[in-house]
């Protein structure tokens, strides 16, 4: 029962905003729709296709490199190539708008170069569209990368030797063979990015990009229209349930084995020459871009206003992030190990359905999840404050919208996947039967649950709740609709600098937010290496 009742309220927010569909309609709504709605669409599919185009060469590309071939750097740049997931979208966003700045380095070297006045547009070309697809698609391409990389390293070495001596070229052993066998990976991954544009706010707003998110906070907080913005987000909830059904639709009842029994790890094929060099530049070019020289310019602006900006203030904003993502990530843990365990001591088909059910949520943009929460909350609301009206005569003021505990379980909802598939693998992997036996010799399911699972899944939870935590921590649409008022973290804080263009006093709060971001990346490489046997 308590295992329903945590799904229903996960599950609480999407169900509020397709029941708010059903509701009345807003002139501001109507205006919306016949004015800006299909810039919005259209925006939206534009950038879509083309980070996922981006991230799906970039990715595949340099996957497939340090997967399979032997070339200068490749150890540290099969690293390096994670390095920008760390990095969030909106500090990436206003750092480039800086460098490309008339004053900044770019166009400084590039006036060296060319004539005075000649690279004067830069800056403006950069914030537009496709300048919004290029950021986007510098930070997401790890995705793809990760994924494909795991699936390149699972495959069979003999397969692909086997192409080779039916006389397959090196290209074609890799459209042919490789890549229809990497294809769930890769599809999963590129699934993950279009998530995450649909998601972003952040930089399509810093650049003036019109999209879905940016819809639904103007909707909100500029013309204070909750119908609106209920409908924006269902909208935006309808693209990426579309995502969800093409991404199953492609995978079908089709199944894929890498390769024989006799699995070998795939030994890298040694590139010479030219060759090695151009897959060096190939792979270096996205670590350069998509992490060195962002962090170059924030560590430059971040020693310039250090003496100014290490305040009490700056540890207020650090006490707050990182006292939100600890409670949200301890909450999210115990909210998944319920659900996980439960599906354990009864997989009926009604718990295994929930448990899946409750995972939806990382799939749903943060600016949805927020407007989902608020419409229900601030109803509660009403129902209590009118409810102490009528037996005291008195008012009170909001208990759950606008709190802590509104923007903790706005979290939970958006990240328990994340927490959720770690413990769900967990059990299966390290567990196996030992709770079975542990209950068969008298030992209630609580008391197994403490003494044998959690000991052993210690590592497990650690890396769930450092996973839920750091997604937390970069939180941005989300946080900035349901924060308390006068609340900030340091990803709004660094956001809000930014727009003002304080962009070196946003920094430290953004290196501080790329430093914790750093070691889940690590943990993932670490994982994804051992499929090497190293």
């Amino acid at each position: 029962m308590a295992t329903l009742l945590t799904v229903a309220l996960i599950l609480l927010p999407i169900a509020a905003i397709l029941l708010g569909i059903f509701g009345e309609s807003s002139d501001t709504w109507r205006h919306l729709a016949s004015t800006v709605l299909t810039d919005y669409l259209v925006n939206s599919t534009v950038l879509v296709i083309g980070v996922g185009t981006v991230t799906l060469v970039v990715g595949v590309g340099t996957a497939w490199l340090v997967a399979t071939c032997e070339f200068p750097g490749r150890r540290i740049l099969e690293t390096g190539l994670i390095l920008p997931l760390a990095m969030p979208t909106y500090i990436m966003a206003y750092t480039y708008a800086e460098l490309f700045a008339h004053t900044g380095p770019v166009q400084s070297f590039l006036q060296l170069i060319f004539s005075p006045g000649s690279t004067a547009g830069l800056r403006t070309a950069l914030m537009s569209l496709p300048g919004a697809t290029f950021i986007l698609a510098l930070v997401l391409y790890p995705y793809v990368y990760l994924i494909t990389r795991a699936s390149f390293l699972k495959q069979s070495g003999g397969v692909l030797e086997t192409s080779r001596i039916l006389g397959k070229s090196g290209w074609s052993s890799f459209f042919q063979v490789a890549l229809p066998m990497a294809r769930p990976a890769v599809v999963a991954g590129v699934t993950l990015v279009l998530m995450e544009v649909l998601n972003e706010y952040g930089a399509v707003t810093y650049f003036g990009v019109s999209t879905f998110t940016t819809g639904i906070f103007r909707a909100w907080f500029s013309l204070g229209d909750t119908p609106s913005a209920i409908r924006l987000s269902a909208c935006l909830l309808a693209f990426v349930f579309v995502l969800i059904l093409a991404e199953r639709a492609q995978r079908g009842r089709a199944r894929f084995d890498h390769g024989s029994s006799r699995y070998r790890p795939v030994t890298p094929f040694q590139l010479q020459g030219a060759r090695a060099w151009l897959a060096t530049l190939a792979c270096a070019i996205p670590v350069l871009l998509g992490f060195v020289v962002p962090m170059i310019q924030l560590v430059t602006w971040a020693l310039e206003a250090a003496p100014q900006a290490l305040d009490s203030r700056f540890f207020a904003l650090a006490l707050n992030s990182f006292g939100l993502a600890l409670a949200a990530a301890l909450a999210a843990v115990a909210a998944s190990l319920l659900i996980v365990y439960s599906v354990r001591l009864s997989p009926t088909p009604l718990l295994r359905l929930s448990s899946r059910a409750a995972s939806l949520g990382y799939s749903v943009p943060g600016a949805v999840i927020a407007v989902g929460v608020m419409v229900p909350f601030i109803w509660v609301d009403r129902q209590v404050a009118g409810w102490i009206a009528s037996l005291t005569g008195s008012t009170v003021g909001l208990l759950l919208t606008g709190t802590v505990a509104a923007l903790v379980f706005a979290y939970v909802v958006r990240f328990l996947a994340v927490s959720l598939n770690p413990l769900d693998s967990g059990f299966e992997r390290v567990c196996g039967n030992l709770d079975e036996t542990s209950r068969s010799l008298g030992s209630p399911p609580m008391r197994t649950l403490i003494r044998v699972d959690i000991p052993l899944l210690k590592g497990t939870l650690l890396s769930a709740g450092l996973l839920v935590f750091v997604d937390v921590l970069k939180e941005l649409p989300l946080t900035l609709i349901l924060r308390p008022f006068d609340f900030d973290t340091l990803a709004t804080r660094a956001f809000q600098m930014a727009m003002d263009e304080q962009v070196a006093e946003s920094a430290l709060p953004a290196l501080l937010i790329i430093l914790v971001g750093l070691l889940p990346v690590i943990l993932l490489n670490q994982l994804i290496g051992r499929e090497r046997g190293r």
